[in-house]
């Protein structure tokens, strides 16, 4: 039996919270196992109930969004955390991926599309969806629009290359490995140390950082 993935809901609004359960209980592989209305009561709540993905809204009392998702980041790597929000402005998109988010949602998403995205960060690190692509290509490809944050004059093996592109095509651990016969252990320890080289949070840095320097 497959385990399900765990999820985490931090909204201050009881309405969309059950709105969203309803929506997640439709998938017999998705189980919420914690609700917050705000950062601090979502941080307390993951002491006792750790989850795999945070569906994190950014505007709400006490600890909003960004320095939740922040928090998670520094306490939790292996948690996803995906902003849902009404906010589809670029430069929140671009704030919440450099600050560790692994996908971006507006509030009006569709379930298939919110279950598509929690799927997606579960397995691969990142859900890119035509929101955070648009921000990529307007803020990141366009030089001198964003300071970039990234470390410039990197020199990669061609393996790390190989690596990086399947990442960017959205290949798991497991699916690289088997592509380029390697571990997954293997995998995995070039994908971190890409992650060092290159100076980001977690895959969505990298694959941000492959989009704005022509990688892929």
């Amino acid at each position: 039996m497959t385990q399900k993935i765990r999820i985490a809901i931090a909204d201050d609004s009881t309405i969309f919270r059950d709105g969203l359960k309803v929506c997640l209980n439709q998938d017999d592989n998705l189980e919420v196992v914690l609700e917050a209305g705000n950062g601090a009561e979502l941080l307390e709540g993951l002491q006792k109930n750790i989850a795999d993905v945070i569906l994190m809204d950014l505007k709400m009392p006490v600890m909003d969004g960004m320095e939740a998702t922040r928090e998670v980041k520094k306490k939790y790597k292996d948690i996803k955390v995906i902003a849902v929000t009404m906010y589809g402005d670029d430069n929140f998109v671009i704030h919440l991926m450099e600050n560790g988010a692994n996908g971006y949602l507006l509030k009006n998403a569709d379930p298939p599309e919110i279950g598509k995205a929690i799927h997606a960060v579960h397995q691969n690190g990142y859900y890119f969806n035509d929101i955070v692509s648009t921000a990529l290509l307007k803020k990141l490809v366009i030089k001198g629009n964003v300071k970039p944050s990234f470390n410039t004059n990197i020199e990669f093996s061609e393996r790390e290359l190989e690596v990086l592109n399947l990442i960017c095509n959205e290949k798991t651990t497991v699916e690289i490995g088997k592509e380029i016969f390697l571990s997954p252990r293997s995998v995995e320890g070039i994908r971190q140390r890409l992650i060092e080289k290159i100076g980001v949070r977690n895959t969505a840095g990298l694959v941000m950082f492959a989009v704005k320097n022509g990688i892929i």
